[in-house]
């Protein structure tokens, strides 16, 4: 990773807006957050600014979530981060960035989901209406969204790295899941809009369930496992079946009308392929929580518990 050589502060937020975007200028300005990719800048009580400050990447990204997000948030049954600014690159700051709706909650690694049927449903509504066809010239995922055979050495180097750490209790098990799910038939449909980083820090809760979805920046269409591979990570106990049981079949607003162009049934297949995606995502979180791994020093503490708990459910039942 890289990190940004300009300091982001609460005053170059604000001289930034005064000379781009001044109507906005006079909002007070505080930290909300620092991510993997951006800083986030609370902008009074409804707004904030992402800047970017680590990541290459993180320009194309937030381009990309100001291009393609506006069209998709209003179907979406859970609030998201509108983009409503762009900022482009200047002497003040050499690098694009955003102003966009805040979305209040608190982050799924900090306060997990208690409530298991609602959040099955609130994930399931929420999956079901952004996963519909994506446009030609869609963007595709950096590393996601495609064949997870081409993760296989990835994904096995990972879990040996971690099994020599002690991390993994049953690390056959865990390669069981993954190689099963590596040889179960590639996703036949067209490519869907995926959010592409559904992680447990990147979904938000209140009062025992979802109440947001935030951080965009992987957006991009493909394969819906990827997507699906979330329910691990984020339900409590015996919400996954019944979102698995939900998806396709309803949105957070209700039944979806009849014809609605929905993802397509929930085949054997796709269930095979997302509990693959889901033990690969959990074994990052392990390896980023408990190891320090993939730039973070000391790791981030509340990533590890997720990832333990969805290798437990992953083990623990044959896939369907």
């Amino acid at each position: 990773m890289t990190v940004s050589e300009t300091e982001i502060t609460a005053e170059l937020v604000g001289a930034l807006l005064r000379d781009q975007h001044p109507d906005l200028a006079d909002r007070p300005v505080r930290l909300g957050a620092r991510g993997w990719d951006n800083q986030l800048w609370r902008l009074g009580d409804d707004l904030a600014v992402r800047l970017p400050w680590a990541t290459e990447t993180a320009d194309a990204l937030l381009r990309k979530e100001y291009a393609c997000l506006p069209a998709l948030a209003p179907r979406l049954p859970l609030p998201v981060p509108v983009p409503q600014r762009l900022g482009e690159p200047s002497a003040r700051f050499p690098r694009p960035w955003i102003v966009t709706t805040w979305v209040p909650g608190e982050p799924a690694d900090r306060v997990p989901a208690t409530r298991a049927a609602e959040a099955a449903d609130a994930l399931s509504g929420f999956l079901t209406a952004l996963h519909r066809p994506a446009p030609v010239g869609a963007p595709l995922g950096r590393d996601r969204g495609g064949p997870l055979a081409e993760h296989d050495e990835g994904f096995v180097e990972g879990l040996s790295h971690a099994a020599g750490l002690g991390l993994i209790p049953d690390p056959a098990a865990v390669r069981a899941v993954w190689d099963d799910a590596v040889a179960a038939p590639a996703w036949a449909g067209p490519p869907l809009w995926l959010h592409g980083d559904l992680h447990p820090a990147n979904v938000l809760t209140a009062d025992g369930t979802f109440c947001g979805v935030i951080d965009f920046g992987d957006l991009c269409a493909g394969d819906p496992a990827w997507d699906l591979a979330s329910a691990w990570l984020l339900l409590p106990d015996g919400g996954v079946d019944r979102f698995l049981a939900g998806y396709g079949r309803t949105s957070g607003a209700g039944t979806l009308d009849p014809g609605t162009p929905v993802a397509g049934t929930l085949d054997a297949a796709t269930v095979r392929r997302a509990r693959g995606c889901a033990a690969g995502k959990a074994l990052a979180c392990i390896l980023i929580g408990d190891a320090g791994d993939h730039g973070r020093p000391g790791g981030k503490p509340t990533w590890g518990p997720p990832g333990h708990a969805a290798l437990r459910r992953l083990t623990a039942t044959a896939h369907r």
